[in-house]
């Protein structure tokens, strides 16, 4: 009897579980490896041409600061 309930689950998780969660794992896996799509490159793209623009106002805007208010960074 005590068998019986280690060989019932583990019969179930071998045979449903472990083949399906396979699957799955490697499905992901595959999904991970492909890297991006055009639209997702396309997308990186422009986030860094945005990221660019934005170090730039930054920069003009730290300028303009210290031109006007020297110790605005102490502040």
């Amino acid at each position: 009897m005590s068998t019986a309930l280690i060989t019932v689950p583990l019969s179930v998780f071998l045979i449903f579980v472990a083949p399906l969660w396979l699957i799955l794992h490697y499905r992901s896996q595959r999904k991970l490896n492909q890297g991006l799509s055009d639209s997702e490159r396309e997308q990186l793209q422009q986030l860094s041409s945005k990221v660019v623009a934005m170090k730039q106002r930054i920069e003009n805007l730290e300028k303009i600061l210290d031109a006007e208010s020297p110790n605005w960074r102490s502040r």
